[in-house]
């Protein structure tokens, strides 16, 4: 447990360095990111890309499928540090249990594990939803499962650590957690292991 704790702020930490320097990872998968005596450290940037304001449309056919966030599966084309929280969160969930949480074998399958667990979004919880490209009014109507698999593989989780997982696996990307917020997360003040180094700051000072 300690060394998943660990390891999670660390990518927390990685990734915030990133998105204060205005870097969209966009590929962010436990086979990007080595561990050594040194710590955690994410590696292969082949497909990050600077991140402008205003936010201006991608590629989606980005982010390795397991690790994709439900917005670029829909078909969104517009999206920012937002996506690579989401992988974060699929990361530290499976240190936790030891399995992917969402191992779809296409975007449709991914998508459909995704809302068994976290439940099937509406116009409520994430507004503008049924007007993205591959949003189906057919899809199955979940409820949220509260992360309980999860708990229950890994119950030294805690609340706390379930807390930081549910804001990171947030279907609307709106309020998704941003690395600054999950870095700095109680989970890790919790577990005595939060990290006080200072991170440089962009020029422009943006805020994520």
């Amino acid at each position: 447990m300690e060394h998943m704790v660990k390891y999670s702020q660390q990518l927390l930490e990685g990734i915030h360095a990133c998105h204060v320097r205005m870097i969209l990872h966009r590929d962010l998968k436990p086979q990007n990111i080595l561990i050594g005596q040194a710590g955690l450290k994410i590696c292969d940037f082949g497909l990050a890309r600077i991140c402008t304001l205003p936010i201006k449309p991608y590629t989606h056919d980005v982010l390795t499928l397991w690790y994709r966030a439900p917005e670029i599966l829909l078909g969104s084309q517009k999206y920012g540090p937002e996506v690579d929280m989401w992988s974060a969160g699929c990361i530290v969930g499976e240190m936790a249990t030891g399995i992917p949480l969402f191992s779809g074998d296409s975007e449709f399958g991914t998508i459909i594990k995704q809302m068994k667990l976290l439940g099937t979004p509406n116009e409520e919880t994430w507004p503008g939803v049924d007007k993205l490209d591959h949003w189906k009014s057919s899809f199955p109507k979940w409820t949220s499962a509260k992360l309980k698999p999860i708990s229950e593989a890994r119950p030294q989780m805690g609340r706390e650590g379930l807390h930081l997982l549910t804001t990171m696996l947030c279907m609307n990307p709106e309020i998704r957690s941003t690395s600054r917020r999950a870095k700095n997360h109680e989970f890790f003040r919790h577990q005595g292991l939060l990290l006080m180094e200072p991170v440089p700051q962009s020029p422009e000072s943006v805020t994520v």
